[in-house]
């Protein structure tokens, strides 16, 4: 049997810790998106929660895992007589992965049977096997848009309905959600974002000691995973016996209408959408009381629950980075704090908890609030446990002194990410200011800071100041696009794109299958087969089926493509309004890739060469983030770039092939440096290809229209991307 790394053993990830736990106390709070890099623990800490869940027990023989004392009246398996066998179990950890289908998520019709038995069954999926558990997706924001309006509307409604191939299932699907992701692989969109109910921000610790308390706790786990398991199953006891006691404390808890009217004044003043953050907020502060021990919400509770509901719910558009203004909330806080309610639980039932921690969530000696997780800010550990990084003799010899050197008072380490003030990570304002697409826009705007060379030809005039006589432009906020699709049929991911038949999509007929079937057409199948039963003697209810009888649907929809920019950034592109509208353009056609879900890349040409300002990614907001900073001037090298996206193409077509590419290529057609541009051309021949051509003024060269053309391309002037822009934006005004 496979060891579980402990929950109190992680290192750090206060605010990690405290959403989860508040999930595990109140599953109504909605689940957790946990954005971080890659190799923060993330899976690690989830798997580890899941164990210390109180086991469940559940009617014996129900795939549905009804409850025995108040089973669903109408479970599949059911009904289920009163005093049925129960069974007990381990709350069941159900992991999703990135290629599951619809079919294995919500579950379908069982084919098996209704072909050899002539029976309609119903196969249950995840959504099924979680309940009464935690459904775990990794890489949530690589999983298709329709798997996560699924699981969320599940996960909302507690309930999940399947309406198809002639079944009509409904049952319940009552679980603990938790979502990862890497936000550079590219972010969820905000309605699906907005679904979630809280979300953690996770970095890496940037402490030496911490960092090393991690390794070390890491590898004696994998020299004996046994043996240090058993140093912290006393702390691994307590914590679940916490969580059990604070789950049934969660009915007895009371929000008073002051808490209420807190709640609505700070979701209001955040200028959120909608009410579900003020509800997630509410059973978040339930769920915070009852894990302190208290009967009522405090604004204490109010605070953490916020710190934990807001920050994703404050995108106001698709590049706005998630992130809460700590100084505001405390304002508000503090100014519909003056009419507390007497605080009605005193002190708490007596001091620290089970796992080291005091009433209100915090370390002995602490400051309190909202940082601390089970495990205490910090995570050094249970209660008389070194902090991170502390020269411990062992854990069998308590560390009994004061705070260790480097650690505040309440004997947490402050580390990046996790501010010892209880204030947002530096790197979060910045990159939440850095994140505002629309953000200096205007004639007067200032860009971010550039550096290149060059000889900043025609620059004087541009915004901003590089180094090495660059220039950086601003951005002028984002206008709407007219569709640039890939000619003819692919077969590439999900998206919005260009047409594609592909695992999903509509029906659009069947066929037979070239190998096996992968998305088996009944209705087609049992055609195929019926007019052969006599000649087949057919006995009994069943059909008899052979292997040419099998057929598949042709599904035909959309997919996203690999939108490949090429940029110049020459002299000739930097008087300030032009490279501002190039800018803008460009920005405007990341939003478009952004919501027609395509992996963008951006290759930029001046001086004497081209270089890969952004691989191909997911993440569109990468991009906008490197064009916003995108310096002008020097030489006009447009051969070097053409034939850098000719590599770059491809040896993504090794990595994808079936993701097929399309080249957005932006300047004015000039080439005043590099090679032949024909010969260049040459190596994209076949590429659907889009020229934006920049040239303007009254007198006009014609060369990008010549470029087009030698590359059998989409010729779109800039101007005309402006103005269909400005007819959009019009025409709304009137509307």
């Amino acid at each position: 049997m496979s060891v579980t790394y402990p929950f109190s053993a992680v290192v750090g990830l206060d605010d990690l810790k405290l959403a989860l736990v508040l999930n595990a106390v109140s599953p109504r709070v909605g689940g957790v998106l946990v954005r971080g890099e890659k190799g923060t623990a993330k899976s690690t800490i989830v798997r580890a929660l899941a164990a210390q869940l109180p086991a469940v027990s559940v009617v014996s023989g129900c795939r549905f895992a009804c409850d025995p004392a108040a089973p669903d009246p109408r479970c599949p398996d059911g009904p289920h007589e009163p005093g049925a066998a129960a069974v007990d179990r381990p709350a069941a950890l159900v992991e999703l992965p990135v290629g599951a289908s619809e079919d294995r998520l919500a579950g379908s019709l069982d084919v098996e049977r209704a072909l050899t038995e002539g029976v309609k069954a119903f196969e249950p999926g995840l959504l099924a096997a979680a309940h009464r558990g935690v459904l775990y997706v990794d890489e949530v924001n690589l999983l298709h848009d329709h798997l996560v309006d699924l699981l969320l509307d599940a996960a909302a409604l507690g309930t999940c309905y399947v309406e198809r191939e002639s079944v009509s299932v409904r049952h319940a699907a009552r679980f603990l959600l938790v979502g990862t992701m890497n936000p550079e692989e590219g972010e969820l969109r905000p309605q699906l974002l907005d679904r979630f109910g809280l979300t953690v921000e996770v970095r890496a610790s940037r402490d030496p000691a911490q960092r090393a308390e991690v390794v070390r706790r890491r590898l004696a786990f994998e020299a004996d995973a046994a043996a240090f398991a058993s140093r912290w199953a006393a702390e691994e006891s307590a914590l679940a016996a916490r969580i059990a006691a604070a789950r049934a404390q969660v009915p007895q808890v009371r929000l008073p209408d002051a808490r209420l009217r807190q709640i609505a004044t700070v979701c209001a003043a955040f200028e959120v959408d909608g009410l579900r953050a003020d509800l997630v907020t509410a059973n978040a502060a339930i769920a915070h009381a009852a894990w302190r021990g208290g009967d009522a919400v405090t604004t204490e509770d109010v605070r953490a629950a916020a710190r934990l509901s807001l920050p994703h719910r404050r995108r106001r558009d698709p590049f706005d980075a998630p992130g809460l203004d700590e100084r505001l909330l405390e304002d508000l806080l503090e100014r519909t704090s003056q009419d507390d309610d007497p605080d009605p639980d005193g002190p708490g039932p007596g001091g620290p908890g089970p796992d080291g921690l005091n009433p209100d969530g915090s370390n002995p000696g602490g400051s309190g609030g909202s940082d601390s997780g089970p495990g205490g800010p910090g995570s050094g550990g249970p209660a008389g446990t070194p902090p991170p990084g502390a020269e411990s003799p062992g854990r069998d010899r308590p560390y009994e002194g004061g705070p260790w050197p480097g650690t505040t008072a309440s004997g947490a380490a402050p580390f990046a990410g996790t501010p010892a003030d209880g204030g947002q990570p530096e790197d979060g304002r910045a990159a939440g200011a850095a994140s505002r697409w629309a953000e200096g826009a205007g004639a007067g705007s200032q860009g971010a800071q550039g550096a290149g060379a060059g000889d900043g030809a025609g620059s004087r005039e541009a915004e901003g100041a590089g180094a090495a006589g660059s220039r950086v432009a601003g951005v002028a906020a984002p206008y709407r696009v007219p569709l640039l699709e890939v000619p003819g049929v692919g077969e590439g991911a999900s998206g919005r794109r260009s047409r594609s038949r592909a695992r999903r999509g509509r029906g659009a007929g069947a066929r037979r299958p070239d190998g096996p079937a992968r998305d088996l057409n009944v209705p087609a199948t049992l055609l195929a087969a019926a007019p052969h039963q006599r000649e087949r003697g057919r006995r009994g209810p069943g059909l008899v089926l052979r292997g040419d009888d099998l057929r598949e649907t042709v599904r035909e929809g959309r997919e996203g493509n690999l939108v490949l920019f090429v940029v110049d950034a020459s002299g000739s592109m930097a008087a300030r309004r032009r490279m501002t509208a190039v800018k803008t353009a460009v920005l405007s056609l990341l939003l478009d890739a952004y919501q027609r879900r395509d992996k963008i890349g951006l290759i930029t040409f001046r001086g004497a060469d081209a270089h890969v300002a952004l691989p191909p990614t997911s993440s569109v907001e990468a991009g906008a983030a490197r064009l916003r900073a995108l310096p002008t001037g020097g030489r006009t090298p447009l051969a070097a770039g053409l034939v850098r996206a000719a590599e770059v193409l491809r040896v993504e077509r090794l990595r994808d092939p079936a993701r097929r590419p399309l080249l957005v290529l932006v300047t004015d057609g000039r080439a005043t440096a590099g090679g032949d541009v024909n010969r260049a051309a040459a190596l994209l021949a076949g590429t659907a290809s889009v020229v934006v051509d920049c040239e303007s003024g009254p007198v006009r060269l014609g060369l990008a229209v010549r470029l087009a053309y030698r590359l059998r391309a989409r010729l779109l002037p800039l101007d005309s991307l402006a103005d269909l822009g400005a007819a959009v934006r019009d025409h709304r005004k009137a509307v």
